[in-house]
């Protein structure tokens, strides 16, 4: 019987890039289907967070997804551009997120087509994997789309039909969230029990086996 699970994520988080590939392999090992459910990064659900938390939060993260990065062997560098216009001086945010919005639409629109895990999977390879600065330039993010078996142009000129049916796709994923019990990313929600964090992802397996999660047949 496959087992059914949702993944909230974010482009601009990278404890997301970090869990994804891992979860890539899960659903290729396992007979589990994810439904992936994009949301904004926290800068645009909440933009007066990085005013509140203690400012050693930002430099904790930093080493400690470099730290992940390196015990795993994934590839990382923040993203360039940063998918969020942010001073990380300041931590002030800018009004106008371009960059999120664009993403986050083109997650929603790659799920509705089936291909959800698959084009997070590309994208944020390249935003997070060090290889390509200027990842919104060029045709490379139409090549990661097209690894991902979609096509960037057709999908931006959908999205632009109906502007308005994403961002109320968005809004419903972190509704969603927020039912589940949680507010960060990424977060795996299973029969209603969230399990947040890529250090969760045990866990959340362990739960998946005790509810006869079975390897995919060869």
């Amino acid at each position: 019987m496959t087992l059914h699970a949702d993944l909230f994520w974010s482009f601009r988080s990278p404890y997301s890039y970090l869990a994804t590939g891992r979860v890539v392999r899960l659903v290729a090992e396992y007979d589990l289907d994810v439904a992936v459910r994009p949301v904004y990064p926290t800068a645009v659900r909440n933009p007066d967070f990085f005013k509140k938390v203690d400012p050693k939060w930002v430099a904790y993260l930093q080493n400690d997804v470099r730290r992940i990065a390196e015990m795993t062997g994934t590839p990382f560098a923040w993203p360039s551009p940063d998918p969020i216009v942010m001073d990380m001086e300041t931590l002030a945010i800018a009004s106008e997120q371009p960059l999120a919005r664009r993403l986050t639409r083109l997650g929603v629109e790659a799920t509705g087509q089936g291909r959800g895990l698959a084009f997070i999977d590309e994208v944020s390879r390249l935003l997070w994997n060090g290889e390509v600065k200027g990842w919104d330039q060029g045709d490379h993010l139409a090549r990661a789309t097209a690894r991902a078996g979609l096509d960037l142009a057709a999908m931006e000129a959908k999205i632009a039909t109906d502007v308005d049916a994403y961002e109320d796709a968005i809004k419903a994923n972190e509704e969603a969230l927020d039912a589940a019990g949680h507010w960060g990313v990424p977060t795996m929600v299973f029969d209603g029990e969230p399990f947040f964090g890529q250090d969760r992802l045990d866990v959340f397996i362990w739960r998946l086996k005790r509810n006869g999660l079975e390897p995919r047949s060869r």
